[in-house]
C-alpha cells in the first residue's frame, strides 16, 4: 500500500447487478446473448488486448484469437457467473478476457514471465505486468515523431522506469479510463473501490503523470 491509498480509497463499492431481464435471457439462451454482447464490446475488448500485450509477442499473437478464446472460456464459465451475479455483464466478461491474456503471456513467455510478463493483481483480478511499460510506449508514441525512433525508444524507457513508481492502483486509473475507455462506474468495480474514490484516484493520477511528462520534457 502507498501513502495515497487511505482507507476511503480502498472502500469497496456495493457490487453492480446485472439487468434482471438480461439475465433470464442468459439463462435460456446464454451462447447467444454472450455472442451479442462480445459484439458490442468487441472495440472495447480489443483495445484491452492490444493495450496490454507484451510486446515480445505482438508480432506473433493476434488480438483477435485471444479474444475468441476469451468468448469460449466465457461460454464454458457462464453458469458460474448465472450463480454469483457480483458482476455486470460487460465487467464479467472483460475479467474473461483479461485472465485469457494472462494465459497467453504464460504459454508464449514460458520462463520469461518471471521479468516483464509476471503478473499483478489488482482487487483479486491478475493481469500481466505491461502497463507501465505500455503507457509509455502509447504516450511517447504521440509526443516524438515516428522519424526519431531512438529517441523514441529512449524517452520510452525512460518514461516507463517513472510511471513504475507510480502505484498499480493509480497505473489502472489512467489505463482503463484514458486507454480502455471504461466509465468512471465501471473502472471502480474493477479495481473493487468505490465510484468516488475512482474518480478521485484518477484525478491524483493524470496530475503525478502530468509532473512525470513535465520532468521528461514529454508534455508536448
Amino acid at each position: 500500500m502507498t501513502d495515497s491509498d487511505t482507507d476511503a480509497d480502498l472502500e469497496e463499492q456495493p457490487p453492480l447487478r446485472e439487468d434482471p431481464a438480461l439475465l433470464e435471457r442468459l439463462r435460456t439462451d446464454g451462447e447467444q446473448v454472450l455472442a451479442e454482447a462480445f459484439a458490442v464490446n468487441r472495440e472495447r475488448f480489443w483495445h484491452l488486448v492490444t493495450f496490454r500485450m507484451d510486446r515480445r509477442i505482438a508480432a506473433r499473437v493476434d488480438a483477435d484469437d485471444v479474444l475468441q478464446e476469451a468468448f469460449v472460456a466465457a461460454s464454458k464459465r457462464l453458469q458460474h457467473y448465472l450463480r454469483d451475479e457480483g458482476y455486470t455483464l460487460f465487467i464479467w466478461l472483460r475479467m474473461i478476457v483479461a485472465q485469457t491474456l494472462v494465459d497467453v503471456h504464460r504459454r508464449h513467455l514460458g520462463t520469461e514471465k518471471r521479468s516483464a510478463g509476471r503478473e499483478v493483481s489488482i482487487r483479486g483480478n491478475h493481469y500481466p505486468q505491461t502497463t507501465s511499460v505500455s503507457l509509455a510506449t502509447h504516450l511517447v508514441a504521440n509526443q516524438t515523431s515516428a522519424s526519431k525512433s531512438a529517441q523514441r525508444d529512449e524517452a520510452g524507457k525512460a518514461l516507463a522506469l517513472a510511471i513504475e513508481q507510480m502505484s498499480p492502483l493509480d497505473q489502472e486509473a489512467i489505463a482503463l479510463r484514458h486507454f480502455e475507455g471504461l466509465t468512471n462506474v465501471e473502472a471502480a468495480q474493477v479495481l473493487g473501490i468505490s465510484v468516488t474514490a475512482a474518480s478521485n484516484r484518477y484525478v491524483r493520477a493524470l496530475s503525478r503523470l502530468k509532473e512525470i511528462l513535465e520532468e521528461l520534457n514529454l508534455d508536448g
